[in-house]
């Protein structure tokens, strides 16, 4: 199929780069046309505004930072709603609250097209492989449109229901991952008198009911941290991590749910940006306060 993807972050390149290798013919756009150079040497098309990239396609999905970005490139002057859309699909993957998502699927559907949202669980690696985990929030024909590329980017799909479900679970499932990395952070300072090898210690942690799947992911990079080596590529970095946070608690503020491990977590995580840098990778967060 043709398809395109507007605003090229690190998961961008991920998924137009698997998108390619399964067969479709991809056009992106992109504020910066720098990070655009490795995917137009893979085949990519380059488009020059939103609009140019949605009239060039059929389906065209996006994953951007926030409300903001998702009006600008949507609504703008050039933006993707600024032309002929009808008949056309729109997968939206940003993390956002669900308010964000529904005004934006009427905004689509009053054009004539098929909106689905579906944020994603996973970070780089996983986009790269197809091996995300998809929250899709769509009416059931619109999902079922939708579902074929879907599934050539993620291991799982769920419907789970109209949309602003999708980004209700991408919330669900984020919410406990969040507030591990501080809790593995206080286990760590707790233990750091102990004359342990930190890969034992990570070892030993990981053989435990109390560790996530992700520690198990992870726990290399933390363990590399811990001894002061080289940590490897950032995968999903403390600035995104704060801001999906932020709008967690914003969204418990709008359904009257109260989220004190999130709110304490986010102080602890706004401290250790401080201390260092919004662009380190989120998960070796548990490090500073390892340290502290």
């Amino acid at each position: 199929m043709r398809i395109g993807l507007a605003g090229v972050g690190r998961m961008g390149v991920a998924i137009v780069a698997r998108l390619i290798e399964v067969g479709h013919e991809v056009t992106v756009w992109n504020r910066s046309v720098e990070k655009l150079k490795p995917l137009i040497a893979a085949g990519a098309k380059i488009a020059k505004t939103p609009a140019e990239l949605a009239s060039a396609v059929e389906v065209v999905i996006t994953i951007l930072t926030d409300a903001a970005a998702i009006d600008a490139v949507y609504a703008g002057p050039q933006g993707l709603l600024a032309g002929t859309v009808k008949g056309k699909l729109f997968i939206e993957m940003s993390t956002v609250q669900p308010e964000t998502e529904k005004k934006l699927a009427a905004k689509v559907r009053a054009k004539g097209a098929t909106f689905v949202e579906c944020p994603v669980g996973g970070s780089v690696g996983p986009a790269r492989q197809g091996k995300l985990l998809g929250l899709a929030g769509a009416d059931a024909a619109d999902f079922a449109r939708a579902k074929p590329i879907l599934d050539q980017l993620c291991r799982r799909i769920e419907h789970c229901g109209p949309v602003g479900s999708g980004s209700v679970m991408k919330f669900t499932i984020n919410l406990p991952l969040m507030v591990y990395w501080q809790a593995l952070g206080e286990a760590l300072a707790l233990c750091r008198e102990v004359d342990i090898d930190p890969a034992r210690l990570m070892d030993l942690l990981c053989d435990t009911s109390g560790a996530p799947n992700v520690l198990k992911v992870r726990g290399a990079a933390v363990v590399a941290k811990l001894k002061g080596a080289d940590a490897g590529p950032v995968t999903f970095d403390i600035d995104s991590g704060l801001k999906d946070m932020r709008a967690m608690l914003a969204e418990g503020k709008a359904r009257g749910v109260e989220l004190p491990l999130v709110e304490r977590s986010l102080a602890c995580y706004e401290e250790a940006k401080r201390k260092g840098s919004g662009s380190d990778e989120f998960s070796l967060i548990s490090v500073y306060w390892a340290r502290r």
